[in-house]
């Protein structure tokens, strides 16, 4: 059985539940998960590791404390962070446990799910922790419902501290925001199950923090002239107006010849857009200061620079050229009519040229971090555009996250049931709460990344399909 690595922690060390953080001296972005702490009086803490971002990261196993998982234990763990710091500064920390017991199953859980995210940019910040959830808890042989910062009762021997949560977010002349989330905590008031009175046991923490660059004051400039572009002809069919300006075509210099690949192909016909290592999460509807309706229309997927970018269906390239936020981007047209757009690219293939057909599987470009991503983590942005939604124009898009795990595993999921960004007045209008978050990078099909009862809903949609 693997285990993740211990730490011995001095006494200087942060408490797991954290708080909030005095304001930073520098503009940063930062998250923060660890698994399991056990700090017992008298003796060296024990805990697994804690995994920070930057760079973005991931962790998976079990644990046990002691070696006989008397006190704790954790049948499996998948961990994730991510932070990108800058103008716009975001971070995001995401815990999955599963099958936890304390004490010999005096307390019980099927699942622990946490997250943490933040944003800070140019129009505000923003901070959330109310996507963790705990299912199947049992404590001292009785359910219980889970609320968010109950404190229950342990007999005589100790209290059980259950979601607790805590955000902050600055004004704006301080941009930052801040959330995180603390699973489950014991605290022992008197000697049980080997261990003295005030130990500790806590399981599960995910912090994020965000502090964006602050806009500088300065003095009027005379507004620069605009470039003189030699207009080329308009390709036959063009995207979504996208914010921000463009420019048509693609320089012989950012041509590069493709490798060949061999990628997965669903049945019907579909690809995973990245060949190689990859890391997302599900950010869709998350706050964009920068872009339309400031919300992210997309997913953003995490990849060294030049990692080959794939079709993700037979169809028709077109709008291949320079957008200033997307950057060097493209898009691509599925016999149905469904769309979808690349951006930041380093690069592009001989195939991305307006009115090219291509094949699921070829390689279209090169990861990179043009547009406003320069300077940034290289990774590509994905945005989904069902053909039933084009009238909405730019923000007819559905969130890439199902389809996108679903394609990892050469699997299918129908665009008629993606979710969909609703504005409203709640969380200043971010979309949803995710319903999974990636876990692991380099086989996704061995993560079960689904929050509780994320698969009977996935299994009973495909049994529906099947049935249709």
């Amino acid at each position: 059985m693997r285990h993740p690595a211990l730490l011995v922690l001095v006494a200087a060390a942060a408490v797991l539940a954290g708080g909030a953080l005095g304001a930073p001296s520098v503009p940063e972005a930062r998250g923060t998960a660890v698994v399991a702490r056990v700090t017992v009086p008298g003796a060296t803490a024990a805990a697994t590791e804690e995994l920070t971002a930057p760079p973005a990261g991931q962790l998976s196993g079990p644990f046990s404390y002691p070696e006989d998982g008397s006190a704790l234990r954790i049948g499996a763990s998948n961990v994730s962070v991510a932070a990108q710091p800058g103008t716009s500064a975001s971070a995001q920390s995401a815990i999955e446990l599963l099958v936890v017991s304390l004490f010999g199953g005096e307390i019980t859980a099927e699942s622990v799910s946490l997250r943490a995210t933040a944003a800070a940019g140019v129009a505000g910040a923003t901070a959330d922790a109310a996507a963790s959830t705990i299912t199947g808890l049992v404590v001292l042989g009785q359910p219980v419902v889970p609320e968010p910062g109950a404190s229950i009762a342990l007999a005589d021997w100790g209290t059980l501290e259950v979601l607790t949560r805590q955000t902050s977010v600055g004004d704006e002349e301080d941009r930052r925001a801040e959330a995180t989330v603390l699973g489950l905590r014991v605290v022992l008031g008197a000697e049980h199950g080997g261990l003295p009175a005030g130990s500790e046991i806590a399981v599960g923490s995910a912090s994020a923090l965000a502090a964006a660059v602050p806009t500088p004051a300065a003095a009027p400039v005379q507004p620069r002239p605009k470039p003189i572009v030699k207009p080329k002809p308009p390709p036959p069919r063009k995207g979504p107006r996208e914010p921000g300006a463009s420019i048509p075509g693609a320089p012989p210099e950012l041509v590069r010849e493709a490798p060949e690949v061999n990628a997965r192909l669903t049945q019907g016909g579909y690809v995973f857009p990245l060949f190689g290592p990859a890391a997302f999460g599900d950010s869709f509807g998350a706050f964009r200061a920068d872009v339309a309706g400031q919300w992210h229309h997309g997913e953003d997927l995490v990849a060294p620079v030049g990692t080959p970018v794939l079709a993700v269906s037979d169809g028709t390239v077109f709008s291949v050229g320079w957008n200033d936020l997307g950057g060097w981007r493209l898009w691509l047209r599925d016999p149905s009519g469904n769309e979808f757009y690349y951006a930041h690219l380093s690069a592009y293939s001989p195939l991305a040229v307006d009115g090219t057909r291509v094949t699921a599987g070829d390689v279209l470009g090169f990861v990179g971090d043009s547009g406003d991503a320069e300077g940034g983590v290289p990774h590509l942005h994905f945005e989904i555009h069902p053909v039933e939604l084009l009238s909405l124009g730019y923000d007819g898009v559905v969130a890439p996250y199902p389809f996108l795990v679903a394609w990892r595993r050469a699997e299918d999921v129908r665009f008629a049931a993606g979710r969909r960004y609703v504005p409203g007045d709640s969380v200043r209008g971010l979309a949803p709460p995710a319903g999974a978050f990636l876990l692991e990078a380099d086989d996704i099909s061995r993560t079960s990344g689904l929050i509780p009862g994320g698969l009977g809903k996935a299994v009973s949609v495909q049994r529906q399909a099947t049935r249709g």
